[in-house]
């Protein structure tokens, strides 16, 4: 048996095969986790209304060697936080991120878009994002890093937006390519390094072998993190994270943000050279594809 498991799920799981007792206790448990971690076991017993036999024989029927490990299991299951273990807000019954009830799934997931891009608008300073561009600018190459969701994500956006610039880069997702290619950087190199937490453990190994070797790191990463600590120069973004956990996070607008006042810049800083490029790529693509002026380029 693993010696790791989520104990709310095993509840679940195991539900139908326990006692009425037990039962009791998993009804105790369920309607307050963080609480029942924090109980002593005759606090839980009576909590259930069951003898403190009948809370050992749960916590046995649960996998855990006695109530001391439930209780620590149960306090690893309570760090996810409420939001994820209590009665979930609903479309119907819940506000959205401007407190008004009843809002239209399309109203709330705006409004925290915009709640979240006026956040870190606030975040994002000018001699800030002009010391990263330059930076960008004098690389001899890029290398984007990204893991998990939108960090993933954004680190393709990364190489779509500087390849039209015309500056050298490359994405890397995967956690020991990402190591690979740190070990054969040098001063002439940058990591692009996105993390809305910054405390993912194989993104930081990477970016850390990377200055080992000379390189810079620009970070699009949440202040006062580790990854932010590693970083030359920091866009620092914020999640705006609300107690609707079925939309996706609106933290990927964050990064958005940051990323296109970074190309943009950059863009600004090689004005006519920028101008060029940009114009060859619409040529080339008005004369493929067809289309307006104003159609995107390239998106």
């Amino acid at each position: 048996m693993s010696d790791l498991f989520d104990i709310v799920t095993r509840m679940a799981e195991r539900s139908d095969g326990l006692r009425q007792a037990e039962q009791k206790v998993a009804d105790a448990i369920l309607g307050d986790v963080a609480g029942a971690a924090g109980a002593s076991i005759g606090a839980l017993a009576e909590r259930a209304g069951v003898s403190e036999a009948s809370v050992t024989r749960f916590a046995k029927a649960m996998g855990c060697r006695d109530v001391r490990d439930l209780k620590l299991r149960l306090a690893q299951a309570a760090a996810v936080g409420q939001r994820f273990l209590g009665v979930p807000v609903t479309q119907a019954s819940g506000a959205g991120a401007s407190g008004e009830a009843g809002s239209s799934t399309a109203d709330r997931i705006v409004d925290d878009i915009q709640s979240v891009l006026q956040l870190n608008r606030a975040l994002l300073k000018p001699e800030a994002v002009r010391r990263a561009a330059g930076r960008l600018l004098q690389a001899r190459m890029i290398h984007a890093f990204g893991m998990g969701g939108g960090s993933s994500l954004m680190a393709d956006e990364a190489r779509y937006r500087l390849v039209r610039l015309g500056r050298p880069v490359a994405t890397y997702q995967d956690a020991v390519m990402q190591r690979m290619v740190a070990a054969t950087l040098s001063r002439e190199d940058v990591v692009l390094a996105f993390s809305v937490t910054g405390h993912t453990p194989e993104l930081l190994s990477a970016c850390t072998i990377a200055r080992e070797y000379g390189a810079s790191v620009v970070a699009v990463t949440a202040p006062g993190s580790p990854l932010a600590a590693l970083a030359d120069d920091l866009l620092p973004v914020r999640a705006l994270e609300t107690d609707f956990i079925f939309k996706p996070s609106s933290s990927r607008y964050a990064m958005l943000l940051a990323m296109d006042v970074l190309a943009t810049e950059l863009a600004m800083l090689q004005q006519p050279h920028s101008q060029a490029l940009l114009r060859r790529i619409k040529y080339v693509l008005d004369t493929h594809r067809g289309g307006g002026d104003r159609q995107p380029l390239g998106d």
